[in-house]
């Protein structure tokens, strides 16, 4: 990266850096197993949470956000949620309170989250 690169400076893009990228790595078979994009995924699990209506998504090409275009329409599942959650879990790649208060590994997972209502 630049000199000037905020992201040299961004515990995400430095120490944490291996957890985010375990944590695409194990998105990738909920990607597969929908047809789609670890980007629509990722945007698809933050859509899920109640009460957010929107994601701001950067992109610094328009392939990457052909990426993920789709998150919007993807519906996924109680057992995708329980698995993005133990993926968050195991990587290291979150941990906190999420927007609701609830645990941030993530909406829908079985305890004590409900699967999101799917969109019409």
């Amino acid at each position: 990266m630049p000199a000037d690169d905020w992201r040299r400076a961004s515990p995400d893009f430095t120490a944490g850096l291996a957890a985010n990228l375990a944590l695409t790595d194990a998105l990738r078979p909920i990607a597969a197993g929908h047809g789609v994009s670890v980007a629509e995924v990722a945007v698809a699990w933050i859509l899920a949470w109640p009460g957010v209506t929107g994601a701001n998504v950067g992109a610094r090409t328009p392939a990457q956000v052909d990426g993920w275009t789709g998150a919007a329409a993807l519906a996924l599942t109680a057992a995708d949620h329980d698995e993005i959650a133990a993926a968050i879990t195991a990587t290291g790649a979150g941990t906190g309170t999420g927007p609701d208060g609830h645990n941030a590994t993530g909406p829908g997972t079985s305890a004590p989250y409900r699967a999101p209502t799917p969109r019409p």
